[in-house]
């Protein structure tokens, strides 16, 4: 870096004032990361996992409703639409405060991050005129307790709850069921036989806990794994700001945000455009090594007594060729080695 003057106009006072003029020496990027625009620099591949854009509270609500606001237009939300030169694609600020009931100048300090202070009734009243869904509702009172709750707490790893043994009983039970635990960061910590079997190639790589995170954009076989990789995507990234709204000092969480930011375009895209989604029941078709396509069905049980960990089990449709193939792959699986009961890494103690 490098500094050189320049004379400036003269001030009020009639004095001439110079200023610094700042260049950025170039720097030679890094083979197969690409440069962060405006900075004259080469991503910082080789830092340890920390995300690249570090989660700003301030910035993520900026962002978050900036984002929902840019989608409404006008004829969605039931106003009139003056005028055939929008210089934004969505809402105005001040549509939104009309909507929402409240000043321009105060919808606009919200947008800008600050969340201090701000009444349920506000929120309510901003998430009905950005036409928000139970997902966006939640994350946004997510991002307002974080911003109400004081000084900000040091990034910590959160104590990865134990499988208990009842827990795993239940797994165990479910035979002709693919059966998990996961947590908020996408770690499959525990599964049965079938789940085992059913996600092989995630399974074949020996580092764990399996991440579903990073199979999904990390391992090129994710994208003949899941028929429909997009939504695939999509629901990762989704379901990962979800998390990180819940819980913005997670250091793990951060540091796997960090990571995939930093080794996978795709998913830096698919983060920057603030979407969440709440992840309890759907349909998936995986596309399986060994018994070719399956159609299943899905269900997220959560388990209250366990702090962040549900349970995800796949069904198939009575009488279906995919029923068919979950019994092919039950017997696949019968074959293989006997399952690894516990598929999370050591647990951390206090």
């Amino acid at each position: 870096m490098r500094m050189r003057p320049r004379r400036v106009r003269p001030g009020g006072d009639g004095s001439t004032r110079t200023r610094p003029v700042i260049h950025a020496t170039p720097v030679a990027p890094i083979e197969g990361v690409t440069g962060l625009p405006g900075t004259g620099r080469a991503s910082l591949a080789g830092r340890s996992r920390r995300t690249v854009e570090r989660m700003d509270h301030k910035n993520e609500v900026r962002e978050f409703l900036a984002s929902r606001r840019a989608r409404l237009t006008p004829d969605a939300a039931g106003l009139p639409a003056y005028g055939g030169n929008r210089r934004v694609p969505g809402l105005r600020r001040e549509e939104v405060a009309m909507l929402a009931g409240v000043s321009a100048d105060y919808y606009t300090r919200l947008e800008r991050g600050n969340l201090g202070g701000v009444s349920e009734g506000v929120l309510e009243s901003v998430a009905t005129a950005l036409q928000l869904d139970v997902a966006e509702r939640a994350h946004l009172f997510d991002l307002a307790r974080t911003a109400n709750a004081g000084v900000r707490p040091r990034a910590t790893r959160r104590t990865q709850p134990a499988v208990r043994p009842s827990v795993r009983r239940v797994l165990d039970a479910m035979e002709g069921v693919p059966a998990f635990v996961v947590n908020g960061r996408l770690e499959i910590v525990a599964a049965n036989a079938l789940g085992e079997a059913l996600y092989a190639p995630q399974f074949s790589n020996p580092e764990r806990p399996v991440n579903q995170a990073r199979f999904a954009f990390l391992d090129p076989r994710a994208r003949t794994f899941w028929a429909n990789w997009d939504r695939a995507a999509w629901d990762t990234v989704a379901m990962l700001r979800t998390e990180a709204g819940r819980h913005p000092y997670d250091r793990a969480l951060t540091d796997l945000i960090g990571e995939l930011s930093t080794r996978s375009d795709a998913f830096r895209t698919l983060w920057a455009r603030h979407d969440v989604k709440l992840h309890h029941v759907g349909a998936k078709t995986i596309v399986h090594p060994v018994v070719g396509p399956i159609e299943l069905s899905f269900e997220v049980f959560g388990l209250p007594a366990d702090d962040g960990l549900s349970i995800l089990t796949y069904s198939a449709e009575p009488g279906s060729a995919s029923e068919d193939a979950l019994k092919l792959l039950a017997s696949w699986a019968a074959t293989r080695h006997e399952p690894e009961h516990e598929a999370s890494a050591p647990i951390e103690t206090p």
